[in-house]
């Protein structure tokens, strides 16, 4: 019965290996909010960020297997699904080896894994990395666009203009799908995003030429998962009778 249950709430974990070589961000689910919240269930993804900088599995089967010095990641896991009587599953993480950034916002629910190529500017990198978990941008740069999915955003702004009341040259048309690229370059892209602390300039315009980012990654709550319909009130009801 617990294995079919609903794991949508979690806590995102980052860790940075004593000599800053390695970075880490890894998220482990849970059923409940309130779950999520505790101590120990916290301390349980730190225990998982840290096993998977040190030992590197390459996939979240191979660092089941890992041996944690009491039993294998599996069985840790097992005992506290025992004790915390929810289901719990670590759903994914990411491990870079580099100079990184890490940033854990609203108690776990959205974290990210920075990688730059120097930190001498640490309160910039921290910027960076703020303004990811912010805005919620899917790629570092223009080039890293889909570029078949591009060319189909073009056909249907070139269609909706077609079809427009008042008619426009097809060059004009050209202008307008253009310009509603660069809107959207400016949506996903990290680096032409508006800085969120400054909105006149952009992140690029922001990092100045001080670091290039080479690569992030961001976790959120529930992405893609399927999610939970109980309310707050419900959920407090099913953790006093389980008390």
């Amino acid at each position: 019965k617990r294995a079919a249950r609903i794991a949508a709430e979690c806590v995102v974990s980052s860790y940075v290996s004593p000599d800053s070589k390695t970075g880490v961000i890894a998220e482990v689910n849970c059923e409940t909010d309130f779950g999520a919240k505790t101590d120990d269930f916290k301390a349980l993804v730190d225990t998982v960020a840290k096993l998977v900088a040190e030992q590197d599995p390459q996939d979240v089967d191979a660092l089941m297997a890992l041996d944690t010095g009491d039993g294998p990641v599996a069985e840790m896991i097992a005992r506290a699904v025992a004790k915390f009587g929810e289901k719990i599953t670590i759903r994914r993480f990411n491990r870079v080896e580099g100079i990184v950034d890490t940033y854990v916002h609203l108690g776990g629910k959205i974290g990210v894994l920075l990688q730059i190529s120097n930190n001498e500017f640490p309160a910039v990198a921290h910027d960076v990395a703020m303004q990811i978990a912010a805005a919620k941008p899917t790629c570092l740069r223009k080039e890293d666009c889909d570029q078949a999915e591009l060319e189909h955003e073009r056909e249907i702004l070139r269609e909706q203009a077609k079809n427009e009341p008042k008619p426009k040259p097809a060059a004009i048309i050209e202008k307008m799908v253009e310009g509603r690229i660069e809107k959207y370059y400016k949506e996903v892209c990290l680096l032409e995003q508006p800085f969120v602390k400054n909105p006149d300039e952009s992140v690029s315009q922001m990092i100045n030429g001080r670091f290039e980012v080479i690569g992030f990654t961001r976790y959120e709550m529930g992405e893609g998962l399927q999610k939970r319909t109980e309310d707050f009130a419900a959920e407090v009801m099913a953790q006093t009778k389980k008390a």
